[in-house]
């Protein structure tokens, strides 16, 4: 089924986070090898897009526990899969392109085992596009801020391995999320369009900028509409928020966004702020009572989770969402 036609009836629940639920597998270094990465001189340990082929079981149980709690969308366990992000671990091309395709490959299956038990509810995987650990904007010396880690042709050719594996792993679209930096963002969509328009492959594209604080800002210093105007070139599905803040302190900047945004819009905020130990603390039922306000108030077409949130709190959000009807595309205006 087309998910547009999903997105015009009711707000479709994206999932939680994984980082999160990985955490409580209590995993060790071990985990987070196999039999290509036994005598690789790096620790591993937390670079948790490998368990894709190391712990598959772990990724597979973490993609059903969110389908259970109702999600129609989960991601790919990609968000660091790229080889700029890779590199890191010195590791290259090779792990990179298998993170990405047996990912996808593994939210697939699960997606369609799902969708075979319940035809009426079909799931989606979105394959998950990271920031990476560089950005192409700022300069990471306070002594030289000509000074680029990145260039933008860099960011592309990374991006465009990253698209390649995970269309080709099975995804029904890609999530280019977390976006700090816009001209990050600006290489991968490039890189989406140059893959699609040489491979013949298309899939949807939602993108996803992070609000660093109460400035309403991005890393990069733009406001929420600027970094709308920055992206609507790009024949988007959805734009949307995720992580940094917690739901009441997104909903201003989610509200520029359905006022402004000439495609759905999608909400997946942390859950609550982090406290001083840097955990989240905010209950499935508190976080579900904030993100109602988006439902009320017409805001959202996508609903899930990120930094703290687990498949009890994706039940509580699925829930009340059910109960609201999604915003609407022909109520915007440009």
């Amino acid at each position: 089924m087309d998910i547009r036609k999903l997105l015009d009836k009711r707000i479709l629940i994206l999932d939680g986070a994984m980082g999160t639920m990985i955490q409580r597998f209590g995993l060790e270094e071990k985990d987070f090898r196999d039999a290509s990465l036994a005598n690789h001189a790096k620790p591993l340990k937390g670079n948790n897009d490998l368990l894709s082929f190391t712990r598959p079981d772990v990724i597979k149980n973490i993609h059903a526990q969110y389908f259970d709690a109702g999600a129609d969308i989960i991601e790919t366990n990609t968000f660091s899969g790229t080889t700029i992000a890779q590199a890191d671990y010195e590791l290259g091309a090779d792990v990179v392109w298998k993170i990405n395709f047996e990912s996808a490959k593994i939210a697939r299956e699960i997606a369609d085992e799902y969708t075979r038990k319940n035809p009426d509810k079909p799931r989606f995987v979105a394959g998950a596009m990271g920031p990476t650990n560089r950005t192409a904007s700022l300069s990471p010396n306070v002594n030289d801020p000509g000074y680029r880690a990145v260039t933008f042709d860099e960011l592309k050719s990374a991006y465009k391995e990253q698209v390649k594996a995970l269309i080709e792993g099975g995804v029904d679209m890609l999530l280019v999320e977390t976006i700090f930096d816009t001209l990050n963002a600006k290489a991968a969509l490039f890189a989406i369009d140059e893959y699609m328009d040489e491979s013949g492959k298309e899939v949807y594209v939602m993108v996803s900028g992070t609000i660093t604080d109460a400035s309403g800002r991005t890393l990069s210093g733009q406001t929420t509409e600027a970094f709308l105007i920055s992206v609507q070139h790009a024949p988007l599905l959805s734009i949307g928020l995720n992580c940094a803040l917690g739901a009441s302190e997104l909903r201003p900047y989610l509200q520029v966004l359905a006022a402004k945004a000439p495609f759905y819009v999608s909400a997946y905020p942390n859950a609550g702020l982090p406290n001083e130990m840097g955990q989240y603390d905010e209950s499935p039922a508190a976080m579900a009572k904030q993100v109602e306000e988006f439902c009320k108030e017409g805001l959202v077409n996508i609903l899930g989770g990120c930094c703290g949130t687990t498949p009890d709190h994706i039940k509580e959000i699925a829930n009340v969402a059910a109960k609201y009807q999604p915003r609407k595309l022909n109520a915007v205006s440009n």
